[in-house]
């Protein structure tokens, strides 16, 4: 038998083994509160910019200016790419921990410029300059954030029930939009008078934002080190960059196929939502707020039992039934929520469609870190997912907004549903990452 010997009392292995456990389980809530805390940071640009368009842009009308701020947000987006590799490279370089640590920094700076800029009115040009600065902070932070956690907890797991585990990174990401919603639903109804919001009321999210950055470096600070980066980290110096990654192509092929129909799926139902209840379905900005905000509270328990499914049957049958529902459901869902005629329509409308979503996000990053080697595994499971967002997942509401201001809205409705069915086919042809995973290739003790 390996590990304890068979004259070590069984109460003493025991114990070791109860200790090892608290310290993993430690390590992955940790990591999963500072996720949570980047993507408020994150989010909070997109939730509250019906309200601040106005303070950073000259007069127009609403799609204008909610134009103009989906344009900004979309830089952030475009800055990701570059953030993934410097993060992810650093991750596979120096440590899980201390990229992690690195990225809540700069969140922190970005989210404080935004609290203290001063208006169009009062600077000009120089409000929208330093607003799209701001944002390439958060971007590069993010670009870096997302990939380095999902590696960290997917290595951090025990291996019987990763899908499980690596489901509470997706919890993570909307308990952060879920606590930016109901800030702003708490700030709307309760603290603040009509008005004050589109004054400053708007400023206050990021204020909060920059403060909660620094106690998620706090608790970086104090995380363990993943086994499977400390027993592969004397091996070649090139890992970590980008040409032992390209070593990898099928794999960042697979990464990217992976990727396209979630991301536009993920952004229409969770980030846009809100707008499109405000511009299309016509509801006031309250009403969209507190049903987009019940909607990803009743998916968010969702994320770890989709897990647990991949766990028992699997990842690619989970993955195929998002695909399928997503290509065929996406046109229909949509065109019945844009003619929802009560909140109580649009919240099951939009539940449904996060329902169908939950076949992606729950899994998806822990997907992709069974397709890399530890050495370049950051790096993989990152740049891709950022690369493959820049371009559609930050590009989905100005692309929605686009096709509004034309009057061809439902021409977005199809290409939801195109690119759902281009992953679709991607998840038909892929492997079974569970039962091939790249995870349990380290030199380490098998299943820890």
């Amino acid at each position: 038998m390996s590990g304890a010997s068979l004259d070590a009392p069984i109460g003493a292995a025991s114990a070791q083994q109860i200790g090892v456990s608290k310290v993993k389980l430690r390590s992955i809530v940790g990591g999963c509160i500072g996720n949570l805390i980047e993507w408020y940071d994150f989010l909070v640009y997109s939730i509250f910019s019906v309200y601040f368009a106005s303070s950073f842009f000259p007069d127009g009308n609403q799609t204008a200016q909610l134009l103009n701020a989906t344009a900004v947000a979309a830089v952030g987006y475009l800055a990701r790419p570059f953030g993934s590799w410097l993060m992810g490279r650093y991750a596979d370089r120096k440590g899980r921990r201390a990229a992690l640590a690195l990225s809540v920094s700069l969140m922190c700076c970005g989210s404080l410029l935004i609290a203290v800029m001063p208006t169009y009115a009062k600077i000009g040009v120089l409000a929208p300059v330093l607003l799209v600065a701001a944002r390439l902070l958060q971007g590069l932070s993010m670009g870096g954030e997302y990939g380095t956690s999902a590696t960290y907890l997917s290595e951090m797991a025990p291996r019987e029930c990763r899908g499980f585990f690596v489901g509470f990174l997706q919890v993570s990401v909307v308990s952060g939009q879920l606590a930016a919603l109901g800030l702003l639903l708490l700030l709307q109804h309760v603290v603040l008078f009509p008005g004050q919001m589109e004054a400053w009321g708007w400023r206050i999210p990021f204020v909060i934002g920059g403060i909660f950055s620094l106690f998620a470096l706090y608790l970086r600070r104090g995380i363990a080190e993943t086994d499977a980066f400390r027993e592969t980290r004397t091996m070649e110096p090139s890992r970590g960059s980008v040409a032992a990654l390209l070593a990898h192509r099928r794999s960042l092929l697979l990464a990217v196929g992976i990727t396209i129909g979630g991301m536009v799926s993920f952004y229409t139902y969770t980030v846009y939502m809100q707008k499109f209840m405000v511009n299309t379905v016509g509801m006031t900005k309250e009403a969209a707020s507190l049903t987009a905000a019940a909607a990803l509270a009743c998916y968010l328990p969702l994320q770890p039992l989709f897990g647990f499914v991949s766990d028992r049957i699997g990842r690619r049958p989970v993955m195929i039934f998002f695909g399928v529902a997503a290509a065929t459901l996406s046109v229909p869902l949509l065109t019945a929520m844009s003619r929802a005629s009560s909140a109580e329509k649009a919240f099951a409308l939009n539940f449904a469609a996060l329902f169908i979503l939950s076949g992606f996000t729950s899994i998806h990053m822990l997907v992709k870190s069974e397709l890399f080697p530890a050495e370049v595994r950051a790096l993989g499971v990152g740049l891709p997912y950022a690369i493959t967002t820049a371009i559609l997942g930050g590009t989905t509401e100005w692309l929605a907004l686009q096709f509004k201001a034309i009057g061809q809205e439902e021409w977005f409705y199809w290409y939801v549903a195109g690119a759902a069915l281009i992953s679709l086919v991607v998840y038909l042809a892929m492997p079974e990452t569970r039962r091939t995973s790249l995870l349990n290739c380290w030199p380490g003790p098998a299943g820890s």
